[in-house]
């Protein structure tokens, strides 16, 4: 399983892949990027089996680079990685159809969710 991390702090791209190598297993790369055009970019080049985008990006918002990235592959698996734990943003991603969404204070809910996503993958 590939993942791409977009955000853009440093310290949680590591924490993010930290998460990963501890609770996740058949993974077979990481990539990181700190912006909403890089992740689309990426993302149409590697093709990578989930996304965990976060909101707040410097030019283009998560949801924004989502909104892109699902206009070319409807089967994105994209989970929401933020600090902004709020109503309107938890149903922005419900109508975006992205497979979670995980506060950063609590990382530890996305173990669960990557681990269904890596079931999925293996089944492939």
């Amino acid at each position: 399983m590939n993942i791409l991390i977009v955000d853009d702090h440093a310290d949680m791209r590591r924490m993010l892949k930290h998460v990963i190598a501890v609770g996740i297993g058949n993974i077979s790369g990481v990539t990181e990027c700190e912006n909403g055009e890089q992740a689309i970019s990426l993302y149409h080049s590697l093709k990578p089996d989930c996304v965990l985008m976060d909101i707040e990006l410097d030019t283009m918002s998560g949801f924004e680079a989502v909104e892109k990235i699902m206009q070319t592959d409807s089967g994105a698996k994209v989970v929401i990685v933020t600090s902004h734990n709020n109503p309107l943003f938890k149903t922005k991603a419900e109508e975006l159809k992205v497979q979670g969404f995980v506060s950063k204070d609590k990382l530890i809910e996305l173990v669960p969710i990557l681990n269904t996503l890596s079931k999925q993958y293996r089944a492939l």
